[in-house]
């Protein structure tokens, strides 16, 4: 699969707040670290089960990370840069990573570069399939106490690609399933006692 990341930090890109709730609408911020069992309240996670079992997993005691936002979608209009797959179709989505409440790489530039750049050097040596990952590195303002904290999260977007949505549904959830790997695997390195004198943030 292909994959690769990008940093959009421009005065005019797109931030995350957190918590988040869009009033006037039941859509919220729902914490599956702490509270799993909130998963049934995510229509999108209720209708696709390989996006249930991909935010059960990165919000488990398994992952460094929690998730924020979701959202999947197909689409028969592809880009010219998407030729490259021969499809007619592609089923999409997006997930927005941030790292679990308590870890100081939170706010760490240069630790979600890191991050993001390990993820597609372990996802280089996946199966190759019509499918493409781009993580993309954003701001976010983490609300809690009595100021907003400046820090990052990462929204990871994931298209699989076919001759219809069922060929390029199939394709995203052995994606997904690659890409949460990818994330677990990460999520232990990042948890092993590291040399003295090491930077915490590596």
């Amino acid at each position: 699969m292909d994959a690769d990341f990008s940093v959009e930090l421009a005065a005019d890109d797109p931030t995350l707040d957190l918590p988040w709730e869009a009033p006037g609408t039941p859509l919220r911020h729902y914490d599956l670290k702490s509270d799993p069992g909130q998963l049934r309240f995510i229509d999108e996670a209720e209708k696709y089960p390989e996006l249930h079992d991909f935010l059960a997993t990165l919000n488990s005691k398994s992952s460094i990370f929690e998730t924020a936002k979701c959202d999947v979608w197909t689409d028969e209009e592809l880009s010219e840069a998407e030729d490259i797959y021969e499809a007619e179709c592609k089923f999409a989505s997006y997930v927005d990573l941030v790292l679990s409440s308590g870890d100081r790489r939170r706010t760490d530039f240069s630790a979600h570069e890191r991050l993001a750049a390990r993820l597609v050097e372990l996802l280089s040596r996946a199966p190759q399939i019509s499918a493409a990952a781009e993580f993309t590195i954003r701001r976010c303002y983490f609300h809690g106490g009595e100021n907003a904290e400046s820090g990052f999260y990462v929204t990871f977007f994931l298209s699989g690609y076919g001759v219809d949505e069922a060929d390029a549904r199939k394709r995203w959830g052995i994606a997904l399933n690659l890409v949460r790997n990818a994330l677990l695997q990460l999520s232990a390195e990042l948890r092993r006692p590291m040399p003295q004198g090491q930077n915490p943030a590596n």
